[in-house]
C-alpha cells in the first residue's frame, strides 16, 4: 500500500485518503483521475478494510469501469492483498440493470426482461405509424420519463395537438414495452428511483450495503442520476464525485452542469479537491486550452500545468475552402504514419458531423485507412438486429417486436399486407403473434400463399426446434443451420462486410458463453444492449470523429478542423457559447504532442458555398488573430464561493467595481462583510 500511496502527487494523495463525507474531485484533462480513483478503491478496501461490498463505483461507459476494475485490482494484486470478490464498479445503466432484476416485481412485473436500446425504441414507435420523425418522439418520450411525467400527466401538459400526440404515442409505447416484457434504457434509472423512492425500508437498506460511492465523470450526471445518488446517500454522506467542470459537454443530452457547479450546496461539509498537475500534454497546447477556458464565467476554476514540459508550438493551418483543408491534413497525416506514427496515435475532429463528408474523401484519395467513430454501430446494423432479434424470440417466442423484425427475413414470401393482417388478428384474440401462429394455422392458410404457410410452419418448427438445445455455445451454429441468416445476406450486393460483421458477432457470442459458463442468453443480450461506441474503438488505422465523441480518449497527433464562426463554436438559438467552449476545450486536451487547428476561408454547406471567418476560439487561445474577443474571466461574480483567511468559506452576494479593485459583499454562514477582492480567493 506504500508503494501505491508514493506514486501519487500531494493533490492525488490527499483524494485518496479522504475516507468520510462528500468530496469533489476536480480533475482537469489529463490529471490521472482514473488513477486517483482506482488508487482511492484500493486505499478502501486494503488500508482501511472496507468491504468490497459495500463499496460502489459509478461511471458512464463500459470500457471506462471494465479498465478501472482491472486497474483497482491489479493495484490490490501488487500489494499482496487478496479480495476474494471485486466491488461493483459499472455504468449507471448497468447498476440500475442489476438493481432492477432483483427488485422490479416490487412494480408487479417479472424479472426476465429485455433491455432494448435506442434503436428498437424508435422501430417500436415507427410500427405505430406516426406521421412525425421517430428520433423527436423517442427523445420526448425520454424527457418525460427522465422528468417522471407518466402519459396521463404529459397529456394533462400538452400545450398543443403536436405534444398531445406525442403524449398518447408515449402510452401506447409504455403500453407495448409492459406486454412484452421490455424496459428501455430511460427505464433502468428511472424505474430504479421509482422503487427506492417509494420504499423507504429499502431505500435504507440499499445506501447501507453501498456506504462509500464514488462517481466518475460527475459532470455528465442528469437531473435524475443526481437524485438517484441523493437515495443512495439514503444513510450515509460518504459519496465522492469525480468530474471537470470545464469538459460539461453533455447539456443537450441532459446533463446538468450544476450538479458538479452546486455539488458543495446539494452535499453539506464537501471537501473540494482539484487535480491541476496534467500528465498528458505539453506546456504549448495546455497554454491554449488554459486561455480559451478562461473566458468561461460559469466554472470552479481551475489552471492545467503540464508534467511533459515543452514541446511543438500549436499549428493553425489555413485553406480557401474544404476540399483543399481536406487534402492538407491527409497530407501532414500521410506524412506522419510514414515517419513512423502509429496510425491508432493520430485524431481528427469535427464539431459536426456533416463536414465529415469532404474529409473522407481527401482520406481516401490519399489512400489513408481511418476509421469513423460515431457513425453505424456494430450492434446498429441490419444484420446484427436480425440475429439478436433471433436470439430474443428463442427465449421468449411472445416478444411481438422482435418476431415482427424477422418474420420474413430470410425471404419467407410473406407481404406487408398478410403480416400486418396477422398482427390483427392475434391482437384482436388477446394473442402474441406467435401463440396465434401455433393455435390457428388454419385460419393463416386461408390468408398466405400455400408456399408462405409452409414457411410459416418450418419457421414455428425451428424456433422450438433451436429453444430446446440445451448448449448455449451450440445455440448460435444451430440459429444458422436452423434459418441460414448468414447465407441469406451472403446472397446481397454487400455480403462482404455483411458477412464479416455476422461472422465477428458468432464469434462473440462464443467467447462470451465460453468465458461466462453460467450465463444465460438474456444476460448476453442485457450486456451487448449496454455497450457504447467508444467500447469499439480499436484497431491500425486513424480515428475521425465528432468532438464529442473524443471526449475520454488521447492522441499523440491532434487535427481539429472547421475552426469557423458558425461550425465551431455553432451559433443558433439552442447553443450555449460556454459549452461551446468546454468543447473547444475538450478537443484541444485530447492533444499529447502536436495539435493542429483548422480554418476554412469558405465551404459547401446546405447547398450553396458560404465565406466564413476565424472561429473566435483560435484568438482566445492565443493561436492567432481574428475572431471576435470576449474578456477573460479574471473577476469574481455573484455566487462564487470563496475562502478568507479569517473569516473562512463564504459566497459572493453582491459586487461593487471601485477603479480597479473590486469590492465584495460575501455571506460568512450568516455574517456578511463587505471586503476587498485582493483579500479572498475562490474555490
Amino acid at each position: 500500500m506504500d508503494t501505491i500511496l508514493s506514486a501519487l502527487n500531494e493533490s492525488q494523495l490527499e483524494a485518496v485518503k479522504k475516507i468520510d463525507d462528500p468530496i469533489l474531485i476536480l480533475a482537469g484533462a489529463g490529471s490521472g483521475k482514473t488513477k486517483t480513483i482506482t488508487s482511492r478503491l484500493a486505499y478502501l478496501v486494503g488500508a482501511v478494510g472496507i468491504d468490497p461490498a459495500n463499496t460502489l463505483t459509478l461511471t458512464f461507459t463500459n470500457k471506462a469501469a471494465n479498465e478501472m476494475r482491472e486497474r483497482a485490482l491489479s493495484l490490490l494484486r501488487n500489494a499482496d492483498l487478496k479480495v476474494i470478490y471485486p466491488p461493483l464498479l459499472c455504468t449507471f445503466h448497468k447498476f440500475g440493470l442489476l438493481f432492477l432484476k432483483f427488485h422490479i416485481n416490487r412494480l408487479e412485473r417479472k424479472n426476465n426482461f429485455i433491455v432494448i436500446d435506442s434503436d428498437d425504441k424508435k422501430r417500436i414507435l415507427k410500427s405505430f405509424e406516426i406521421e412525425m420523425p421517430t428520433s423527436v418522439v423517442s427523445n420526448e418520450i425520454s424527457h418525460y420519463k427522465n422528468s417522471f411525467l407518466t402519459p396521463e400527466l404529459a397529456k394533462e401538459q400538452a400545450g398543443s395537438k403536436q405534444y398531445e400526440m406525442i403524449a398518447s404515442l408515449y402510452e401506447r409505447y409504455e403500453t407495448y414495452l409492459l406486454q412484452n416484457n421490455l424496459v428501455d434504457f430511460d427505464d433502468l434509472l428511472t424505474l430504479t428511483y421509482k422503487i427506492l423512492d417509494k420504499d423507504a425500508k429499502l431505500c435504507e437498506e440499499t445506501s447501507r450495503r453501498y456506504q462509500y460511492i464514488m462517481v466518475d465523470e460527475y459532470q455528465d450526471t442528469n437531473d435524475l442520476q443526481y437524485k438517484l445518488l441523493k437515495k443512495l446517500c439514503f444513510a450515509h454522506s460518504n459519496i465522492c464525485v469525480v468530474g471537470d467542470d470545464d469538459q460539461s459537454i453533455y447539456g443537450w443530452r441532459g446533463a446538468n452542469i450544476k450538479n458538479i457547479l452546486e455539488f458543495p450546496q446539494m452535499f453539506d461539509n464537501t471537501t473540494i479537491i482539484k487535480l491541476e498537475y496534467n500528465y498528458r500534454s505539453t506546456d504549448e497546447i495546455l497554454r491554449a486550452a488554459n486561455e480559451l477556458i478562461e473566458h468561461n464565467r460559469s466554472r470552479l476554476g481551475k489552471v492545467l500545468k503540464s508534467t511533459k514540459g515543452k514541446g511543438k508550438e500549436v499549428q493553425f493551418m489555413e485553406s480557401p475552402d474544404e476540399n483543399a483543408e481536406a487534402s492538407a491534413v491527409a497530407m501532414r497525416v500521410k506524412k506522419l504514419i510514414d515517419n513512423g506514427v502509429n496510425p491508432k496515435e493520430i485524431a481528427i475532429l469535427y464539431r459536426i458531423n456533416a463536414l465529415s463528408r469532404s474529409l473522407e474523401e481527401g482520406l481516401n484519395r490519399m489512400h489513408i485507412p481511418f476509421k469513423m467513430v460515431g457513425g453505424v454501430k456494430f450492434y446498429e446494423r441490419t444484420e446484427i438486429k436480425d440475429l439478436i432479434s433471433y436470439l430474443r424470440i428463442i427465449i421468449n417466442p411472445h416478444d411481438d417486436f422482435s418476431l415482427l423484425r424477422i418474420i420474413n427475413r430470410p425471404k419467407r414470401g410473406l407481404g406487408k399486407v398478410t403480416i400486418d393482417k396477422i398482427a390483427y388478428l392475434a391482437d384482436s384474440a388477446k394473442l402474441s403473434i406467435y401463440d396465434f401462429m401455433r393455435k390457428n394455422m388454419e385460419i393463416i392458410k386461408e390468408t398466405a400463399s400455400k408456399k408462405s404457410y409452409e414457411k410459416l410452419i418450418e419457421f414455428l418448427e425451428g424456433i422450438e426446434s433451436v429453444a430446446n438445445i440445451n448448449s448455449s455455445y451450440d445455440l448460435i451454429d444451430e440459429i444458422e443451420r436452423t434459418f441460414g441468416i448468414r447465407r441469406y445476406y451472403k446472397e446481397l450486393p454487400d455480403s462482404i462486410e455483411r458477412t464479416l460483421n455476422i461472422d465477428e458477432f458468432f464469434g462473440l457470442f462464443r467467447d462470451y458463453i465460453k468465458q461466462n459458463p453460467q450465463a444465460t442468453i438474456d444476460m448476453f443480450l442485457n450486456e451487448i444492449a449496454l455497450q457504447s461506441e467508444q467500447d469499439q474503438i480499436d484497431g491500425d488505422s486513424i480515428n475521425i470523429m465528432s468532438v464529442h465523441a473524443s471526449k475520454g480518449l488521447e492522441f499523440e497527433h491532434l487535427f481539429v478542423i472547421g475552426m469557423e464562426e458558425g461550425f465551431f463554436p455553432l451559433i443558433g438559438e439552442s447553443n450555449d457559447m460556454e459549452e461551446e467552449r468546454r468543447l473547444g476545450y475538450v478537443a484541444i486536451t485530447r492533444a499529447k504532442k502536436e495539435l493542429t487547428l483548422s480554418y476554412s476561408a469558405s465551404r459547401f454547406y446546405k447547398g450553396r458555398r458560404t465565406d466564413l471567418t476565424k472561429s473566435r476560439f483560435l484568438n482566445e487561445a492565443g493561436v492567432c488573430g481574428g475572431g471576435l474577443i470576449i474578456e477573460k474571466n479574471s473577476e469574481f461574480k455573484k455566487g462564487d464561493l470563496i475562502k478568507h483567511k479569517i473569516f473562512g468559506i463564504g459566497r459572493v452576494t453582491e459586487v461593487t467595481k471601485i477603479k480597479k479593485e473590486c469590492k465584495l459583499r460575501i455571506n460568512f454562514g450568516g455574517d456578511k462583510r463587505d471586503i476587498l477582492s485582493t483579500f479572498v480567493e475562490k474555490i
